[in-house]
């Protein structure tokens, strides 16, 4: 397999092996006009497979996302062909517009206009609820 090298542009590393996909539709990178290169299961010592993400574009990440989808992911800045930087993503403490509140009865249901908000209430267990009706996401 021969993926190009990127010029400037993000790669989404060490993504736990089965949340690439999940990532790629949260993030909206099918509707990017530019390459995006989702790999699995690439074989990696620290974590045995792992998921990668090429985007070969300089565009915005929403950080948030991966921070609730896997944490534990890194995400290197290339500017002109070199890492120019690298994060390391944490739980982010607020979600908002990412996840949907399942609570029928809640607010955000019936009142379109809402943005769906929640919030980081078990750092150890990942649970975040709903800013409105305290639903567990």
């Amino acid at each position: 397999m021969n993926i190009d090298s990127i010029k400037n542009g993000f790669v989404i590393d060490h993504i736990t092996a089965g949340l690439g996909m999940k990532i790629f539709n949260l993030l909206n990178l099918d509707g990017l006009d530019c390459s995006v290169a989702l790999i699995k299961n690439v074989p990696s010592k620290k974590m045995g497979k792992k998921d990668i993400i090429k985007i070969d574009a300089d565009i915005e990440v929403n950080t948030d996302i991966l921070g609730y989808v896997d944490p534990d992911v890194t995400v290197n800045v290339i500017k002109n062909g070199v890492i120019a930087e690298k994060k390391q993503i944490e739980l982010p403490r607020q979600l908002t517009g990412v996840i949907k509140c399942k609570n029928p009865r809640c607010i955000t249901t019936t009142e379109q206009e809402l943005p769906q908000i929640f919030k980081l209430t078990d750092r150890e267990n990942r649970i975040y609820r709903c800013l409105y009706c305290e639903s567990k996401a």
